[in-house]
């Protein structure tokens, strides 16, 4: 194990924004940075905003999408693109004087029999601490679809989290899979370079010019799954439809170059993109802690906490400026413990 792990308090696993605001929440309780906790990542390069397409811009304005006492410069009325938010979240890291140690991708996690210390398993060894804070997001693993692997059409399968730029998919018809937020972000962007279709399972009302912080508070069941899914807050399939856009119903199956629709119509493809969303980072963690809602971010094992999951917090702590709420409760459970 590197040495740069071995006794610290806490241990943050994720360099993101749920973990900047952790680091804020214990530094603002009288907590040292690489001396009584560290921030640890598995990337290499850096966070994954700088990766997301080059277009991205939050559904939030920048007004909406900052950490408390870290307000994100320039207008605040805009919405930023993903390299803003990697830039501001770089310059937070640099107020707090956090050093994160990237490179190391955490493996698992198991509570010692006796006394209040957990093991934390990474690829580059175990390190013994008090504390653990999984911060690795809430969509942090693309979803790819079970029937994507059967695809081999003339053109490229990539799911958005590979996708940068228009010209990275030959000329020709394009199907996108998903019909929330990011299809039709990428269906519009898309639109003026190939023939598009946005294959649309579950239909999402429009509320182009509602906010979507607001939005949000008001349908905290959006985050759990227990109420309808997001709305729409860019712009609505009749807007994409004039903008030469195909709507086709969700895929039930694919193989080869064709794709199959839920309606028993099929397609030949040149190339798909998979808007289809991200699961939790959090496979590294016991199973029963995955499946079992955390309490006020506390979970099964003491000292081991979620902090930017709304699952296991508050049900919007997934957002830039309401995961400062869990990192909050996070770090007054952390320094009540013994």
């Amino acid at each position: 194990m590197t040495r740069s792990l071995l006794r610290r308090r806490v241990i943050i696993v994720g360099a993101g924004q749920a973990g900047l605001a952790t680091a804020a929440a214990l530094i603002a309780r009288g907590m040292e940075p690489q001396a009584d906790f560290l921030v640890i990542d598995s990337s290499e390069v850096g966070r994954r905003w700088e990766s997301r397409w080059h277009s991205l811009e939050l559904l939030s304005d920048a007004r909406s999408s900052s950490l408390p006492g870290y307000p994100m410069p320039g207008s605040p009325r805009r919405h930023p693109t993903a390299y803003e938010v990697a830039d501001y979240l770089r310059s937070v890291e640099e107020a707090l004087r956090v050093r994160p140690v990237w490179g190391i991708r955490a493996t698992g996690l198991k509570a010692r029999e006796l006394g209040s210390a957990i093991i934390l398993e990474t690829e580059s060894g175990e390190v013994q601490t008090r504390n653990v804070v999984c911060a690795t997001g809430a969509a942090a693993r693309p979803n790819v679809p079970i029937w994507a692997p059967a695809l081999n059409p003339r053109g490229r399968v990539l799911h958005s989290s590979q996708y940068l730029y228009p010209h990275q998919l030959p000329p020709g018809d394009v199907l996108i899979v998903g019909g929330g937020n990011a299809g039709v972000q990428l269906a519009r962007e898309l639109s003026t370079t190939h023939a598009v279709t946005l294959s649309v399972r579950t239909a999402r009302r429009s509320r182009p010019n509602s906010s979507y912080t607001s939005a949000v508070r008001r349908r905290e069941g959006w985050f759990s799954g227990q109420i309808k899914p997001e709305p729409l807050f860019t712009e609505s399939y009749a807007a994409l439809e004039r903008a030469g856009v195909v709507l086709a119903p969700g895929v039930a199956s694919a193989g080869g170059r064709e794709v199959m629709f839920t309606d028993g119509t099929a397609r030949t493809v040149t190339s798909v993109l998979l808007a289809t969303g991200f699961s939790p980072g959090d496979d590294w963690l016991p199973m029963h802690v995955r499946v079992t809602r955390a309490r006020h971010t506390k979970t099964a094992i003491p000292g081991l906490f979620f902090v930017g999951f709304p699952r296991h917090g508050t049900p919007h702590a997934d957002t830039l400026q309401s995961v400062w709420r869990d990192a909050r409760t996070a770090a007054r459970h952390i320094l009540a413990r013994p």
